[in-house]
């Protein structure tokens, strides 16, 4: 299915409910965040000629349009292909013009140097600060997102490279369906009442979060620095209650230095999850301590996104277990959409202690990975 019909729906069944807010001003309602990806889909179409199967990059920093942008992508029929706002422009051409993007979104505070990079024949340029983005929410909208098929691919995530070039990691609508699954059963089910804050990067984990809260009918929220400050989060969190956010640990130990400078015990915070990097077992343990029992750690990557294995809130607070120090030294358990192992060079599985490569399988995991050379 179309992982865009969410906000259809959404929209249809709640249209005046608070969606897409800049800080604290709401920016959004559902109604109007579904019109503005419907008339953006319908512009893709008519205007860019993109059609279902075509793949549109956006390049900017966090903020509202960025989801306007994303649904509007999938609501064509397209996939989205989210690229890292602290790119250099000629990394994220690169990313541009391996994945074929038909089109790009971009931001003037990211995409003046990154246009000169871009091979305007074959993508084309959409700047969300200027007219053009204007006449694309004035646009014709199409009545409907675009019928796809469970494995079709809705999301081309570029991963970070560290072995030479990024490589494209192809996610289905299937994908995304069990990475889902697996955040109702380990960490809960997100109401209309939450709202999911983009601290971090919407090009990774914290974007893909952002499926749960729209078949909730929830809020989204993109701070007014357009990335994370530790200051600015502990104060807006108590006037827009029932956060749920994304968070590195370095960002975790940011937030736990300000509260603790502040005073501030993390009001408004109800669910922060952390990934991205090993977590200090001392850092966790005074993150509870000071901010309480609000923090959830998940293992994934680029091709099993957020999905692997999970430390729900209960376990990374307790403290009675007789193990739970090497319970929190760890990063939980397997997602209910995952087979997790760790097994030697020779594949097979490992005792319990031993040191190993770890094999995911499971719906979650990436339909293919996209490289290509010249």
């Amino acid at each position: 299915m179309n992982v865009a019909e969410w906000l259809a729906r959404t929209a249809r069944t709640t249209p005046d409910a608070p969606a897409l807010f800049h800080g604290t001003q709401l920016v959004a309602t559902y109604g109007q965040f579904g019109a503005r990806s419907a008339a953006i889909a319908g512009s893709l179409q008519s205007d860019y000629g993109v059609s279902r199967g075509d793949r549109v990059a956006i390049f900017m920093k966090n903020r509202a349009e960025y989801l306007e942008a994303s649904y509007g992508i999938w609501w064509s029929g397209a996939a989205a292909i989210p690229i890292n706002a602290r790119l250099h422009p000629k990394e994220a051409a690169w990313i541009i013009e391996n994945g074929g993007a038909a089109a790009v979104f971009i931001s003037d505070d990211v995409g003046v140097d990154f246009i000169r990079e871009i091979d305007q024949s074959k993508t084309k340029i959409v700047p969300v600060d200027q007219d053009s983005y204007k006449h694309m929410l004035a646009a014709e909208p199409l009545a409907q997102p675009v019928p796809i098929n469970a494995q079709d691919m809705v999301w081309l995530f570029y991963t970070s490279g560290t072995t030479g070039r990024p490589k494209g990691v192809m996610i289905s609508s299937q994908n995304i369906q069990s990475m889902m699954l697996g955040y109702y059963a380990g960490i809960g089910t997100p109401t209309h009442e939450d709202a999911a804050v983009y601290a971090a990067p919407m090009s990774h984990g914290a974007g893909i979060y952002s499926f749960l809260h729209v078949v909730a009918g929830g809020r989204h929220v993109c701070p007014v620095s357009g990335g994370f400050d530790a200051t600015e989060i502990l104060e807006m969190a108590p006037q827009i209650g029932r956060v749920a956010m994304f968070a590195a640990p370095t960002m975790v130990r940011m937030l736990v230095d300000v509260a603790k400078a502040t005073g501030s015990a993390g009001e408004g915070l109800d669910t922060v999850i952390y990934a991205g990097g090993p977590m200090y077992f001392a850092d966790i343990v005074e993150a509870v301590d000071v901010l309480g029992p609000r923090f959830v750690q998940i293992y994934g990557q680029g091709e099993c996104p957020m999905a692997i294995t999970v430390l729900n809130r209960e376990q990374v607070s307790d403290r009675k277990h007789p193990r739970w120090k090497e319970r929190l030294k760890s990063v939980g358990v397997a997602q209910v959409a995952s087979d997790v192992r760790v097994v030697g060079e020779d594949m097979k599985d490992l005792a319990q202690g031993e040191i190993g490569e770890i094999v995911v399988s499971g719906s979650a995991g990436m339909s293919h990975s996209l490289l290509k050379f010249a």
